[in-house]
């Protein structure tokens, strides 16, 4: 009786500071809101869609790094915090093949004639990205599937450092110019003298929604897609059904090490800059946005991509851009104790 009575009252103090805390995350989000659109008001409808189309190509990038994350630890549990490098290696192999394909800034190469030697650099980048990272997982993780899970943890960031320091030594610690080679005209927005989005955008956005969109179709219909999703949800029936699990895992770092070479990529073309240790950052904003979508959920980590780059982007446009890390990461602890599973994750038995 005494035990009921302790685990009613235990459950109705829960009850209340859950009710609190998110009465609290509701006024904070409240005064965020009233905030932005007075900003909107002040700078006009114009600014607020450049900033937004900003926003998808800033979240794009993110997305297409966080699906790698979310992917692999669907399926070995495991946060592969080497996966930010390897998205900054896509960049660095792309942009030393560059000048190999003839695409340089104010080259002879411009214009419809840039299409094939772009997509042959992106094919290139992201399947010697796809090899390196099938080559870590065989090397560093697969021997330690079994072990407990912070010695991987730290096996994955020392992978980390390993590919930073191999980069840093390749092409050394500085600001490395990447060609300006897409075209810069776009769509005028409020005038002749107002803000615009360029096709750099576009471009961006495009690209990263077919990844997306294949990537999903892929999962979904084919053979090995179903495997995936059949290791995700229970390795040991997975393979009491047949399905080879070390192949299944190695084409999980496979996809998701496409994908983030494409990113890499992509923001070399879109920022013209890019440095060894880039990674680091974007790989920390890229687990944020997996999080918040929901980490192993596919669609949830492309969405959480999109949202944080639209966030990142009407922090740095409306506020100060002092404040932008600040925000990302505090959105990453809110949901860490709101809603741990994510936007569109669930509940499932521990494994």
């Amino acid at each position: 009786m005494v035990s009921s009575v302790a685990n009613a009252r235990t459950r109705l103090l829960a009850g209340s500071r859950g009710k609190l805390l998110n009465a609290t995350l509701f006024l904070i989000i409240a005064i965020a809101v009233i905030i932005l659109a007075t900003k909107v008001a002040t700078l006009g409808p114009a600014y607020f869609v450049q900033i937004l189309v900003y926003g998808l190509a800033n979240g794009s990038i993110f997305a297409l790094i966080a699906l790698g994350y979310t992917m692999v630890y669907g399926i070995v549990e495991l946060i592969n915090f080497a996966h930010g490098d390897v998205f900054t290696l896509g960049g660095f192999i792309s942009l030393w093949l560059l000048p190999t394909f003839g695409v340089t800034e104010g080259g002879s190469v411009s214009g419809a004639g840039l299409i094939l030697p772009l997509l042959a650099i992106l094919v290139i980048s992201m399947v010697a990205c796809a090899v390196v990272n099938v080559t870590i997982e065989r090397v560093a993780y697969r021997p330690l599937r079994h072990a407990p899970r912070l010695t991987p943890l730290i096996t994955a960031v020392g992978m980390s450092f390993v590919l930073e320091g191999v980069m840093y030594l390749w092409r050394g610690p500085f600001n490395l110019h990447y060609p300006n080679v897409l075209p810069t005209a776009g769509i005028e927005l409020g005038g002749a003298n107002g803000p615009a989005i360029g096709f750099k955008d576009l471009a961006v956005i495009a690209i990263a929604i077919v990844l997306m969109v294949a990537l999903s179709l892929f999962v979904e219909r084919t053979k090995l897609g179903k495997a995936m999703r059949a290791t995700a949800q229970d390795r040991d029936a997975a393979q009491l059904m047949g399905i080879d699990i070390n192949r299944t895992i190695a084409a999980t770092f496979f996809i998701g090490a496409l994908l983030a070479g494409a990113g890499g990529m992509i923001f070399g073309l879109y920022y013209n800059t890019i440095t060894f240790d880039q990674g680091f950052t974007a790989g920390l904003v890229a687990f944020t946005a997996a999080v918040f979508g929901g980490i192993g959920n596919i669609q949830g980590a492309a969405l959480g991509g999109l949202v944080i780059g639209m966030i990142q982007s009407l922090s740095d446009g409306y506020f100060d851009t002092a404040w932008t890390q600040v925000l990302i990461f505090a959105i990453l602890v809110l949901v860490l104790v709101f809603r741990p599973t994510g936007i569109l994750g669930m509940r499932v038995p521990e494994k």
